[in-house]
């Protein structure tokens, strides 16, 4: 922990494994004690604050059922992160949910490359039989926390250097703007969830073993071409998907 805790006071009225609940909580509100970051073992916390450890041991369950701190499988209690509602609909874009949200926000690019893509993407681009696409690998952060890690792809012919463009804007729909395409639509959305694996972990700054909630999807523009398939992995702690109904959009 950031800051030690202090030994509880035996003789006020408030009781010892309230006061450590307490202390604990105090510095997660005041930021001491951060998301993501792993709390002492009961055993631990026991030896420093000289009490026992069934004491200890009621004050962290107390803060798991307040929903502060969960636990981990072989992992001990975590301090449980602040997620973000992040709109899915018939227009989804990163830049516009972070703005909605007021927190600040941006992306890194990864990698670029211009590629024969998968079958799969392939056919959700409409493609020609060896026609190449841009490939683009990103991350993307929120108030100093990676939120995902995603890879796009775009029909190369209808948008050349459409790399360079997007290491310039950063923004998906900066970068179609320039080439035209002013406003575009989500095709489909599929959703699943897995373990992130090293590779996501890594980008993710998150755990192997943790989940991620990840995001196909196909965006066309207003004559229903594809113009986007992309894969998005997020970081399950800290962003929840809110899906927009048909007619809940049409209002």
């Amino acid at each position: 922990m950031a800051n030690r805790l202090q030994p509880p006071d035996r003789d006020a009225d408030v009781p010892v494994w309230r006061q450590i609940e307490q202390q604990v909580l105090r510095q997660i509100h005041e930021g001491t004690l951060r998301g993501g970051e792993r709390l002492p073992s009961a055993l631990e916390l026991a030896r420093q604050l000289q009490v026992n450890r069934h004491t200890v041991r009621r004050a962290l369950d107390a803060l798991e059922e307040r929903g502060v701190v969960h636990a981990e499988a072989g992992r001990g209690l975590r301090v449980r992160e602040e997620s973000y509602d992040y709109a899915i609909g018939r227009r989804t874009s990163f830049s516009r949910n972070m703005t909605n949200l007021n927190v600040s926000s941006g992306n890194r690019v990864l990698g670029t490359a211009l590629v024969t893509p998968p079958r799969r993407v392939a056919e959700s681009l409409a493609l020609a039989r060896g026609e190449r696409a841009w490939w683009i690998e990103s991350s993307a952060h929120a108030e100093g926390r990676v939120l995902d890690h995603g890879q796009a792809w775009f029909p190369a012919v209808r948008f050349p250097r459409l790399d360079e463009v997007f290491q310039r804007t950063g923004s998906v729909t900066r970068t179609l703007a320039e080439f035209g395409v002013t406003d575009y639509f989500r095709s489909y959305t599929r959703v699943t969830a897995r373990l992130a694996g090293m590779t996501t972990a890594r980008i993710l700054e998150q755990a192997a073993d943790l989940p991620v909630l990840e995001v196909e999807s196909l965006n066309v523009d207003a004559q229903n071409q594809p113009v986007q398939y992309g894969l998005t992995c997020f970081a399950a702690e800290r962003v929840q998907l809110v899906l927009s109904t048909p007619e809940a959009v049409s209002r």
